[in-house]
């Protein structure tokens, strides 16, 4: 078992740089099969969830060179056959190959996707828009089959019942090969959609509208090959803005764009955090005085559910009371317990999470139970005084590039340890 072990209330300075993003690469590698040729990717994050998608990559007959933070991907020897494999259900990202497997076959049989557990995150949008574009849906095993009647999709007018970046992803990768025109409305709007509806276009795909709530892609036969550079992780960014506030005595977060974390850090400067947003950087001061707030998360630009967790230990050291309500995922309260255990006042009363500050962490032995948490939980560590340890840290591996390297760098005690 591998655990991480903090010595905490070490003061942090220095410059620390953002990885790609995350939720971007993990379509952009399922949206290469698209491709008639080779696509190379840069900024790719040394994260597990890559480690993951290229062996699938590989295991379907692709072939992929790696060189860093640089990614090639050979598409052309990509087999039409099922994918019931055990990496398919390791995470939530493999729903993306129902996308671009359609796209190319007008089939696909894949494992059911994994990923952590945030409560009813269910995949009927995805399959009400395939099943709009001509395919049918099937179960076999522990497998879903969707295929068409011919080897190509249809294009269709798509309208989303509710906001759904992973629906509105999927269905573009299946329409960017589609047999007509596809127009996707109420489209969820994040960066990380711009980021595939930019690949997919360099590779030659007709999309328009990404960033907006309608999308309309007209289908092509073929898309070449290009080289593309991952958008910087939105979320990596604020989880080291939040710590640098938390801990910080001087800290420049660097390859940040600011665009992307508007509400995110209008929350941080109505809390009191002293910072200067620079062109592609955010310098963090060190703090004196913050105030409690409320946060709700909505969808982008809103505040991302996926920044409430990381925030939760920068609030524990604000003064007074505050709440947060997270819209997206109403299960994503599994730090609350954690956070408790190191001596903070926090519940989750009512679908709603409740706090008071200041608190004064203390060390202890703490459990990540998804990815956005195990983050929370490597901040409150680094705050709190003693020692913390944090097991089942497979889920922070997931989502941040070399984490241990970069706190390290910035004079955290943190080690990743061989148990």
């Amino acid at each position: 078992m591998r655990k991480i072990v903090i010595n905490g209330g070490k003061t942090l300075k220095g410059e620390v740089a953002v990885s790609g993003a995350k939720n971007s690469v993990v379509a952009l590698i399922p949206a290469i099969i698209l491709a008639d040729d080779a696509v190379t990717l840069d900024g790719v994050p040394a994260i597990s969830d890559v480690d993951s998608l290229v062996e699938i990559i590989e295991l379907m007959g692709g072939s992929v060179k790696r060189d860093g933070d640089t990614l090639e991907i050979d598409p052309r020897g990509v087999k039409d056959m099922p994918m019931p494999f055990g990496k398919i259900n390791s995470l939530r990202a493999s729903y993306y190959f129902y996308g671009s497997l359609l796209g190319r076959y007008g089939q696909a049989t894949v494992g059911l996707p994994g990923g952590c557990d945030l409560g009813p995150r269910p995949i009927d949008l995805h399959l009400k828009a395939f099943e709009a574009m001509g395919a049918s849906v099937s179960y076999e095993k522990d497998a879903m089959r969707i295929a068409t009647k011919n080897s190509r999709i249809k294009g269709a007018h798509i309208y989303m019942d509710t906001v759904s970046v992973g629906a509105t992803i999927n269905t573009m990768l299946a329409a960017a090969k589609a047999d007509g025109r596809t127009v996707i409305e109420n489209a969820a709007r994040e960066p990380e959609i711009i980021d595939v509806a930019t690949l997919l276009n360099n590779m030659g795909a007709h999309i328009r509208g990404a960033g907006t709530d309608v999308i309309t892609i007209e289908g092509v036969t073929r898309l070449h090959g290009t080289r593309h550079q991952v958008i910087p992780d939105r979320i990596e960014a604020g989880s080291y803005i939040a710590l640098a506030a938390a801990i910080g005595q001087g800290v420049r977060v660097t390859n940040v764009l600011y665009e992307h974390l508007e509400s995110f850090i209008a929350k941080l400067e109505e809390m009191g955090v002293r910072m200067t947003v620079e062109e592609d950087a955010v310098f963090v001061e060190g703090q004196d005085h913050l105030k409690a707030v409320d946060i709700k998360t909505a969808p982008y630009p809103g505040f991302a559910t996926d920044l409430q967790q990381p925030i939760t230990p920068l609030l524990l050291k604000a003064s007074g009371r505050g709440k947060i309500i997270d819209t997206i995922y109403e299960k994503r309260i599994n730090h609350v317990p954690e956070m408790a255990r190191m001596g903070a006042s926090i519940q989750a009363l009512g679908g709603q999470i409740v706090y008071k500050g200041p608190n004064q962490l203390l060390g202890a032995s703490v459990k990540a139970t998804d990815l956005r948490a195990g983050a929370a939980l490597v901040i409150a560590g680094l705050m709190a005084q003693g020692r913390t340890e944090i097991t089942n840290i497979e889920f922070i591996l997931r989502g941040y590039s070399n984490i241990i390297e970069k706190l390290t760098a910035l004079g955290a005690d943190i080690q990743l340890i061989e148990d």
